[in-house]
This record gives C-alpha cells, structure tokens and sequence, in this order.
C-alpha cells in the first residue's frame, strides 16, 4: 500500500507516524509539471464496458503487484529504535520527511540513511535498493554541515518553534490554511467515548435560531481557549558577525546565531561541519573561539535544550501539543489559500522570516534575478544548486516521464503534479514582487505598463494592450481577457497530453488591480527576434502567415479531439497556408528542439452572439433573445464543454435521423420488393439539391428537418443504442459498397445536422472564421458559408439548449444525489462552477439571471446569480480603482470602496482632515518615480472623490454593458431588499473575488450614522490566481468506473474500486487534494450505506478537515462535509457532536447565502430530528417550521418532502401535547401521501394510522377538558404520554431526509433490482 493510502486508512493511534505519512506525500521530491491526460479516457471507457470481473482482476493486478508495503527498523542517534510502514514505490527522501516531521527526531535535517553501511541514495525508489525488506535496520547516520544545510537546519527549527502557530494560515504563507473542525468538536471525534450524553446543553446560540437577523462575523473562526502557543525562546536570530571572516572560514566556520533564552541569558552561537557550539562573542567583542563547557551539538535543539531548561520543558509541551492536532490540520495544501478574514495578530519579532522575505527582493544592481532566499519547504529539490531552477526544462521533462504501464504513469502524473505546483507558487510570488516594484524590467527604458520582466527564470507581463497589439479587438479590455483566453487554451491541450507538442507553463495573477501573465520561457527565445523564432502561424494578425509539417501532423491530431478543422488562409501575397489552430497560434522551436505552441487565446470558435457582424444574420430565436450583443471585446469564445455537448447532440442527431429512414427504407424493402428506392432517394436528394441551390434555404430547410427530427423521434421510440448499431452498421469501413439509397439516407442526414461532409458525420469548427483580416482559401476548404453556420449553429445551443435546461436542472432537483455535490449552488462561485459544466460563459449570467426570475420556486438560485452579477460588476470597477491608489493610501482606498459599496449612508472623502505628510516634497518624488516603482501612480487621488450614488451609478452601467442586465435599483438598501440579499454575503464575496483580507470583528451593517469600515480594518490584499489543475487519469478513471458500479447496485465492488482511486490519488499529490476530500467523502458514504458507522465517521472527518483545508472554511463544500459528518456523529451515538456539526454548518450556510435556501430547509430538518430525539420539542418545533415553510417555498405544497415535515411537526407537536395542531398537519401530510402515492402505499398507510393515534388522543384530552369545564368532581389533565423515539427510529428518519433511501435495499431486492 503507497503511504499517501496509508495516510488515509489508518486510524491514527500513533500520530507523529501517521503525521510523517501525510506530510511525506506532500514533499514529494519527483521535479514535474502540469498536464493531465484526456486521450487515455477512451481506454477508461472500453475498461469500464468490459466483463467487472476481470476488469477487478486486470486492475488489482497492476496495482498491488508493483507497490509493496513492509516495515523497516529505524536507529537514530539518541532515540529509542521504532518501526515504520513504507511503501516500494517511494523514495528514500521520503523517509527523510517523515523523520523531519516525527517527534523524536525532529530536530535532525543534516543526516543520512544507511544499510548495511551503505549510504542510501535519497532520490532512489526503495524497490530498487538490494538487500532492502521486511525488518531491515536502517541507520540514521549525522553528516557534516555545509553552510546551505546549516541555514536549512536553522530554518526548520524556526518552523518547528512556529509550528503551532496559525500566523503563517492568516498571512497565506507556506501553503498553510485554517480548519476548525477540532475547536466545533472540542477535540478529536474519534478519541471520545461512545455515550449517549444525557445532560448535554443543546441549546444553539441566538444567531443560529431561525429568523435570526444577527449574523456576527466573529463565530467564523472560534477560537480556542488554550491556544496560547508556549514561547521556546526570546530572541533565535542570525548574528550580526555574519559572515564568517576568511582566518574563521578555514577553521570550520559557517555561520553565527545570537540567542535569548527565556532566563534572559544572551548567546552568540557557532555554526560549524561538525554541529553548533557557544563562543565567546558579545554584543561589541568578537571573540569565536568556543566558550566553556561549548556544549558541542549536531543539532541546534539539543544545545538549546542543554543551556535553556524553559526551552527544554516548552519545548517539550510545543512537540505534545503538535503530535495531538490531526495530520491533516499540519500538512501543507498543494496551493496557497488565502483567508479573507484574519483577527488582531500579535507581530512578532522573526529574524529568519525576515531575512526570507527581504532575499526575495532582487538586488538593483543585479541584472540576473538570482533567488537568495532559502525556501522554507524541506525538499531538496528547492535547494538546487547553480541558482534558479530550470522551470520550463522540469515542466517539460515531466511531460517526456514514460506512460505505459500504471506505475509508469502514477510516477509522472506524480512529478507533473509536483512540479506544476511548484510553479504556481513560485509564478505568484514573483508576480507580486513584480507589482510591488522589486523586480527591474527587461525594458526599463519602455513605459511602465509595456515593461516586461524576468524573475526565477520566468518571465512575467502586464495585462495591458501594448503596442496597440489588441487596438481593432478591443484595446485594454481585450488585453486583460487574452491572458485568461490563453490559459483555457494551454488546459485543453495539456488535457489532450499529445507527446511531442509542448505548451508553456501557464499562471495567470491578479493583484492589486493588476493582471500578470506568468510563463516558463522557451529556451533560447530571448537570443532572437520573435520573427525568427516563429516557424508556425502569424505575428501580425495573419498578414505573414507560416506553416510547419511538423506541427500541422501534431496539432492535426490534438485538433481532432479538440474538435477543430484543419483550414488554408491567404496570405499577403495570397499564398494559401494550411492551419490546424487559429492564426494567432504560433509554433516556435527551442533550442532544446521542443516544438512549443503559445498564444492559445482563440483556440475555441468565437461567439456571434457577442459579437456584431456585417452582412451576417443570426436566427429569429437569438434575435428575439436580444442577441447579437456587442461586448467590451471581440475575444469571446465559447467554451470547450459546449463544444462537446454540441457535437454529441448533433451526433444523436444523426444517427436518430439516419436510423429512422433506414427502418422506414428497410421496412419498405421487405413489404414490396418492386424497387420503391427511387421515392425515397427522391426525397433527400431535392434536399440536397435545393440546399447547393441557395445558402439561405438550407438553413430554413434544415429547421424544418429538426422539427420533422423531433416528431420522428417520437414515432419510432427508438433507443439510442439501437440506433447506433443501425447507422454504425451502414457506415462500417468494411462494407466496400453501400447502396446509393443507403448512401443518400447517410448524406441526407450529414446536410439536417450540417456536417461538414456529405458523406459522414464530420463537425468540426474553424477559429479563424469570424477573425478581422483573415483571408479564406475556399477552394481547399468546406464551403465557408457551411463553417460560419456551424460557429452560429453552436451559440444558437447554448442560448436554446443548454441555459433553458440549466434552469430547468435545479428546478427538477427534487431528490438530491448525496453522493456527490450535485446539491443547488450556494454562492457565486459554485453557481458560476455550475454554468461552466454546461459551457455557459459568465458574460450570460445576465440572461440566466432573467430566465431564473421567472421561476418561483428559484428564487433563492435568483438572488446568488443576481448577487454574483453584482459583485462581477464591482469587481470590474474596483480593478480599475486600485490601479489609481498610492501605495500609503491603499487601505484607506479599499475601506473607502467597501463603504461606498455597503454603507447606506453618507460618505465623506477620506482624505479630508488628514495629515498629508505623505504629499510633501511631491516633485522630488516624481522626478525619482520611473527609478521606485513604475507602476505606482502619480499622487492621483481621484479614488477618494468616489461616493456611494457614484458607484451604484458605475455599477448599472456596468450591469447593463458587460452583462446585459438592468439592475432595478440605486443603491444597497433598495438592492437588498428588492433582490433579498444580505451584506455580509456580499462581503465574503467580494473579499474572495478580490484578494482583499479583513478583520475579523462584527460589522454593524445596519448603521447609519457611523461608517462601516476604516482603514485598521483592511489588512491584506492577496492575489487571486489562475492556473491549470493536471489530473490524476488512473484515479479519474477507477473512481467513475466505482461510481457506475454503486449506481447499479454493486456497492462492494464500487467500494474496492473507489477505495483504490484514493490510493492512486494519494500516490499523484500526495495528502492534500480537493479531489481527494471528494473520494473521501464517497468512501465514507460507502461504509455508513454498509452498517459501517465507525468507520464512516472516520473517513469523513478526514474529507471535513481536509475540504476546510484546500476548499475553504466556510466553502459550500466544507458545509455539506460538516453535514454529512453530523449525520455519522449521531449514528455512532455521538449527540451534543452531531448538534454543534450542524449548527455550524447552518451557521456557515446562513453567513455564505441566507437563509432562504433549499440546503438550509435540509440543515433544519436535521437539527430538529436530533433535538426531538434528546426532548427539546420546542427548540425542534422551531427548526421544523422554518424547514417546512422553505419546503414549501421550493419544492411545492405537494411534494414528497413536505409530507415528511408535516409528519415530523404533527409528531413534535403530539410530544408536546398539543394534539389538535399535530392533527392538522398530520392530515396534510396524509393528503400529499394519497394523491402522490395512492391509498395502497405504505407511507400512505402509516399516516393514517398515526391519524387515528392522534385521533384518539384528541378525543381523550377533549373529554378531559370538559369534564373540568362542567366542573365535574375529581377531574383533571392526563399526564401526557411521551414515548421518547428511539434512537434507531429517528436514525431512520434522518436516513429518508438526507436521501439515503437505498440503505433498507437488501441483498435479494438487490439481486432482484440487478437482474430487472
């Protein structure tokens, strides 16, 4: 088992093993990049179609054959000898980590591994070392120091000093990030007795309470009473005698610390080959040679636990406290994430943290960009000798790893995973030190936003039109979409991973109201013009265009899953040149003989409902929609998964079309055998006729043909598989010879769905064909009125198709699939996630927004795509704001903004009163300004003259312009009330969308008279960052093939499959992976469907820590983990748990969209479930009722979901006594039953025998009632019966809610439902 598996399937008794496990994974050495492969997919398909057994066997093979776990012996110096699992698929370096993190021998980094004296090399797989195996003793042998592993030694004490500290989480450093789950729980889940608490407070805080208007921003991040962190020392710091002078160096000397002890004793220590020592030095005398007693150590740690003893004990503490928190809540996530809220951090004083950040900025002098500064990660592959590394030449070799067997393709995926992310945060760094003015440019001579830069050996470009390079597409706005253009392209064609063709490494960054383009750089491009360089499309908009037969046969290939159409253009001489890409696409060859392809921005076909074309007509159903819209620029292109549902839809349309005619030809055939061919080739050869006749009656044509398509789909209730094996019969290559009949029923069906062909299924789009100054060669193409339709044919599905259906998806969504996140969307960003599955670009947002106003029961969709039109539109204007704020204004600017934005009453500037120290000698500073920071703006404050009407006044145009939407009103008050939004979403997601960090205090939104922000409360701004994710293809492939299988009942074997996904995925990027959280979460679903209840809890606290981790801690995905986990809390006997899970998760869900939601209907149902189980009827009745007025709000007075409810009510209420309200509601709930079920159903009949119960009771206590009224001696109230439910039944009952409704299907059913 590889050990990322490991990390997932153990159960964490010892924590540091299991510590060093995770975080292993993460500091994989392997240097790779991106790309994940797509072309292997069709293989996943016919595996997924073959017999399951032997497909189980094939794949269990492959797997556990090549990766073998065992346990190895290791002696370290000073330390008890332990046991550890590893895996033959890992490397020696991973031990390494593993003893780096563990707790006896964390204080070692300078070290090496032996056996059997031999040193082990740290980049071998262990599978390869001989005389490795069960039981062998691994040595732990101290090396001499170096200076580079001094200062790594010194660093990584520095991070364990730290290691508890979150600072790094709130600063968005070190790819460290929040999680809570631990502090909502009060420790770890799985460590507390299974016990049914009985005197547990179950009484949520006011701000959960249905209704509730208060929405403090302060329970975001609970803070834990103990989490002072214990101080280890005052002062740890590199001595001001660095370095070493030349007489010290010769004896040994590397480096010199200076420490304060928390007795306040002062030292000044000596680095050297053999460990750390005291000298003699002060703070005036340096004196280097040894004190007495030197206390000689190989590690820092032990020396300061020698002459320390409060370092000793802290230290001590700090280590227990580390190995208690979870593994997840330790190991790095593969990306930076940022947290939008931070509270009041305490700074202190850092030495080393400082000298990091300052060894970032390059030297000015220097027209090399050399890194000095150490990286904090461990792995030696950032430690690299000779400077920089080599991005694009790691990028690229991972692509070139082998692929055949799996091991083979787990070993790259596993390197490009590593490298890629890698990359991305070192693009994102460098992007920021670019903004921030610490980078020279190339061109310095050249105006600030022309200037282009070069830092770590990548090269770094503004999002600005320069030269006029974008001028007839649409200037500035073109030049800040082109990048993000660019980077869809590069995902799709390392998506295709077609050997020999090579895209750049590709980050897009935003920050600070710039955009920056990061890219490795094609070796030997700097040495020579690009008009050189380019061997393949055009430098100046298809004026001189060049072609290559080497990239023709690649992209050729790529072009054919891509879907894109070999086409000629004329050049200016009017030559025809052949493409397989757009004419912008140009193909340079590096000096390392690579073909490289960049400039991807128009790899998809255009948009025509963006754009506005002379002597083109678009159909009367786009018009009536308002289309053609023009746009801010002429760079819209439709996205890759439109493109492939179109193609599929056509395609079903063929074959329905061809496979009706020929049953009617065959049935024809086979009544008369008199030759009746010649009527029915009659017909579609008029057809054809008239279509070659006229352009324009084809398209009328070929709209009669779909509705003819559609009505003779419905006659011959034909499946789809059926037809395919028709039509694939007659279009089988081995048939030499089809009859013209057949031939023509074929070409027919190529002109109803514009195929590009006559003879056979052919649609492919041409990029080029709507592009200024391009010049068509028809004469080698298909007939370019046909290509143009097709680009229109493909905008026309998306308005007509896919944006209806995309409504309709979550209006159907009656029974939520649990299994995956298929739930409504809660915020903008998984409702925009939503519209791109089905390839519906964000600039339709204000169409989809339109079409979801007039559904009733979307409302709340209504209102998250109305908000995200909003805060889009903000953004856009706030981009343009920054870049007009000085640096020494920048918080005042952004509060300023926020205020304008959220704040409903007056807003003054904000620099009146102010002392404008930072105005004086203004001329001085401009005369120095192109030398400082070019970007900087030139004392604009124009930004301060901003008010709260003149931004909702930007903000419609802005609507109307960019989206096409008219906002109904002008300003936050109005705007929230007539569209039901809330501040504080808004907040959260303009901060996310923007980078911006805030304090983490509780905003009173609801002020008039007193701002809402000030300047103390903007504490960082982040960068947001784009880039391409490669994918682990094995796992993909064995998770949907599990997922299939649980879908047709086959739950074990689904679970084995899915189980190995995990495995593989731990095996490509290591612990930390939203895609892992997401394996997790269906394992866990798995065990508890299974009766497994424990370990479902167990899994699905790792996808709850982990989703908080690498999605975010308030993410709709981390609400639904938390969700989910409650659920299992409660199975295992977990109460008052699975109570704080829930209102935390309803918390969460309240803060990201309000209450009027479907998810929190779904929440309330739980929590009242629970709360009647431990008897707080009145606190459930409460949560009832708002689950049930939301019920009915969604799905309808009549739905099967407001049945339960009013059984669930009419239950609580009975418990309560109340018998005649319990009553009513029952027969609500009997009603709905009856008309959707019918009489004979067995819900049907349940509630009516609970009507007949509650009949009686009623009756009883009326009785009662007016004995005492008619003052009958004797009389009083019965004690009301309360028969506690048990905890089975309301198991059961929350089971049906959460719609796990295949839990009761037992094994025969199964069987039965299997072979049916």
């Amino acid at each position: 088992m590889a050990l990322g598996a490991a990390v997932n399937d153990a159960e964490y008794e010892s924590k540091s093993n299991d510590l060093s496990l995770n975080c292993e994974k993460l500091n994989k050495t392997t240097n790779e990049d991106e790309k994940s492969t797509e072309n292997k997919l069709a293989k996943d398909v016919e595996e997924k179609e073959k017999d399951d057994t032997e497909e189980n066997k094939h794949k269990d093979e492959v797997v556990f054959i090549q990766d073998i776990g065992f346990s190895v012996k290791i002696m370290s110096p000073g330390a008890e000898p332990f046991d550890i699992q590893v895996s033959s698929m890992e490397l020696v370096q991973e031990i390494h980590q593993l003893l780096m993190d563990r707790e006896d021998t964390c204080h070692r980094t300078c070290f090496s591994l032996q056996l059997d004296g031999n040193t082990l090399d740290n980049f071998a797989e262990l599978k390869n070392i001989e005389g490795l195996k069960e039981g062998s003793i691994i040595k732990v042998v101290e090396e001499p120091y170096t200076m580079r592993e001094a200062r790594i030694h010194v660093r990584h004490v520095r991070d364990l000093l730290k290691s508890l500290d979150p600072a790094d989480a709130y600063n968005g450093v070190e790819c460290n990030s929040l999680s809570f789950l631990n502090t909502v729980t009060q420790g770890d889940i799985l460590e507390k007795k299974k016990m049914r608490p009985e005197s547990v407070d179950c009484t949520p805080p006011d701000y959960i309470m249905p209704d509730s208007k208060d929405r403090p921003l302060t329970a975001l991040q609970p803070q834990l009473k103990d989490q002072k962190v214990p101080q280890c020392v005052k002062v740890l710091t590199t001595s001001a005698w660095n370095p070493p002078p030349g007489h010290r160096k010769i004896h040994g000397d590397l480096m010199y610390l200076y420490v304060v002890t928390l007795e306040d004793k002062h030292y000044h220590i000596s680095a050297c080959s053999r460990g750390f020592y005291i000298n003699q030095s002060g703070a005036e005398d340096f004196n280097p040679k040894a004190a007495s007693p030197s206390h000689l150590c190989h590690s820092l740690i032990e020396l300061l636990n020698q002459i320390s003893p409060q370092f000793k004990r802290n230290f001590a503490l700090l280590q227990k406290k580390r190995s208690q928190r979870h593994p997840f809540e330790r190991v790095a996530t593969p990306y930076q994430l940022y947290a939008w809220t931070a509270p009041t951090m305490e700074h202190t004083l850092d030495a080393i943290r400082a000298e990091d950040t300052m060894s970032y900025v390059q030297s000015r002098d220097c027209s090399l960009n050399i890194l000095l500064a150490f990286s904090s990660k461990l792995g030696y592959e950032e430690h690299i000798p000779g400077q920089t590394r080599d991005w694009n030449e790691e990028l690229q070799t991972t692509r070139e790893l082998p692929r055949k067997t799996l091991p083979e393709r787990l070993l790259r995926e596993r390197a490009i995973f590593k490298v890629h992310s890698d990359f991305v945060a070192a693009a994102t760094r460098g992007a920021m030190a670019v903004i921030d003015g610490n980078v020279m440019a190339i061109n310095p001579g050249e105006e600030a936003k022309m200037q282009m830069f070069i830092w770590n050996n990548i090269f770094f470009s503004l999002g600005f039109d320069v030269r006029d390079h974008y001028k007839e597409l649409g200037g500035d706005a073109a030049a800040f979409v082109a990048p993000r253009n660019d980077l869809q392209g590069v995902r799709v064609y390392s998506a295709v991973d077609l050997p020999g063709l090579y895209t750049l490494g590709t980050v897009v960054i935003d920050y600070r109201g710039y955009r920056v383009t990061a890219q490795s750089i094609i070796p030997g491009i700097l040495e020579r013009e690009q008009e050189q360089s380019v061997v393949y499309g055009s430098i100046d908009f298809g004026k001189t265009v060049l072609s290559h037969p080497k990239y023709l046969d690649l992209l050729n290939k790529a072009g054919q899953q891509l879907k894109i159409l070999p086409h000629h253009v004329l050049n200016d001489k009017d030559e025809s040149v052949e493409l397989c890409s757009s004419v912008e696409c140009k193909g340079i060859i590096g000096n390392d003989g690579r073909h490289y392809i960049l400039d991807l921005l128009r790899t998809f076909p255009p948009d025509v409902n963006f754009l506005k074309l002379e002597g083109e007509e678009l159909s009367k159903e786009v018009k009536m929609l308002g289309f053609p819209i023009e746009h801010k620029h002429k760079l819209c292109c439709l996205r890759q998964e439109l493109i492939d549902s179109f193609v599929d839809s056509r395609y079903m349309m063929f074959i329905k079309y061809a496979a009706y005619h020929l049953q009617q030809l065959n049935a024809r055939k086979n009544e008369e055998k008199l030759s009746n061919n010649r009527a029915v080739e009659d017909k579609p050869e008029v057809d054809l006729n008239k279509n070659e006749e006229n352009v324009d009656k084809e398209e009328n044509n070929k709209d009669v043909d779909k509705e003819k398509d559609d009505k003779e789909e419905k006659k011959s209730q034909m499946e789809d598989a059926e037809a395919k094996k028709i039509v694939e019969s007659i279009t089988d290559g081995s048939k030499l010879e089809l009859e013209e009949s057949t031939k023509s029923i074929v070409r027919t069906a190529s002109i109803a769905v514009g195929s590009l062909k006559d003879t056979e299924f052919d649609i492919r789009f041409n990029p080029d064909v709507y592009s200024p100054g391009i010049k068509h060669c028809e004469s080698l193409d298909p007939p370019i009125s046909k290509q143009r339709q097709l680009v229109k044919d493909g905008a026309e599905f998306l308005l007509t198709v896919q944006i209806p259906t995309f409504g309709k998806m979550f209006a159907s969504l009656q029974i939520r699939d649990c299994l995956d996140h298929s739930s409504a969307p809660m915020d903008g960003f998984t409702l925009s996630e939503a519209m791109h599955n089905r390839g519906i670009n964000i600039r339709y947002l204000g169409k989809v927004t339109s079409l979801l106003a007039k559904v009733k029961q979307l409302e709340y969709l209504h209102s998250i795509a109305v908000s995200e039109l909003l805060l889009r539109s903000a953004k856009h204007i706030f981009t343009v704001y920054l870049q007009g704020c000085d640096m020494m204004n920048l918080s005042v600017a952004i509060a300023h903004f926020l205020n304008c934005f959220l704040y409903s009453g007056a807003v003054v500037n904000p620099l009146q009163g102010q002392d404008e120290f930072q105005s004086k000698n203004n001329k001085k500073r401009n005369k120095r300004r192109g030398r400082v920071n070019p970007l900087a703006c030139n004392d604009n404050n124009e930004w301060a003259n901003l008010t709260p009407k003149s931004l909702w006044s930007q903000l419609k145009m802005e609507l109307k312009s960019y989206f096409d939407y008219e906002l109904l009103s002008n300003d936050i008050e109005t705007t929230i009330e007539t569209y039901s939004l809330q501040k504080i979403s808004l907040l959260r997601s303009f901060c996310l969308k923007t980078g911006i960090q805030i304090l983490l205090r509780d905003y009173n939104f609801e002020s008039k008279n007193k701002l809402i922000f000030y300047e103390e409360d903007i504490l960082n701004i982040f960068p947001i960052v784009k880039h391409i994710n490669p994918r682990a293809t094995d796992a993909y492939n064995f998770y949907t093939t599990g997922q299939n299988k649980i879908q047709q009942g086959y739950l074990k074997d689904g679970y084995e499959l899915i189980s190995e996904a995990l495995n593989l995925l731990n095996n490509v990027y290591g612990a930390m992976h939203p895609e892992i959280a997401q394996c997790l979460r269906m394992i866990a679903r798995l065990n508890y469907i299974m009766g497994e209840h424990g370990e479902a809890m167990a899994y699905q606290q790792k996808a709850v820590l982990m989703s908080e981790r690498v999605n975010g801690i308030e993410h709709p995905y981390t609400i639904t983990e938390y969700a989910h986990l409650a659920l299992y809390c409660f199975a295992n006997s977990q109460v008052s748990t699975a109570l704080k899970l829930l209102y935390r998760a309803r918390y969460l869900a309240v803060i990201v969209c309000g209450e009027n939601h479907p998810e929190v209907a779904l929440l309330d149902s739980n929590i009242s479930l629970i709360l009647h189980a431990v008897g707080e009827y009145d606190l459930s009745l409460r949560f009832l009722e708002k689950a049930l007025a939301l019920n009915i709000k969604y799905y309808g007075a009549k739905s099967l979901k407001v049945a339960v409810n009013y059984h669930l009510v009419a239950r609580t209420q009975s418990c309560m006594g109340n018998f005649r309200s319990a009553l009513n509601n029952e027969k609500e709930a009997y009603a709905i039953y009856k008309q959707q079920l019918g009489e004979n159903h067995e819900k049907t009949k349940e509630s009516s025998e609970c009507l007949k119960h509650l009949t009686q009771q009623a009756v009883v206590l009326q009785k009662k009632m007016n004995e005492i009224y008619t003052g009958k001696n004797g009389a009083s109230l019965p004690p009301i019966q309360i028969q506690p439910p048990s905890m089975g039944s309301v198991l059961d009952m929350l089971n049906v809610i959460n719609g796990i409704l295949f839990v009761q299907i037992r094994q025969v059913n199964a069987e039965f439902l299997k072979t049916n």
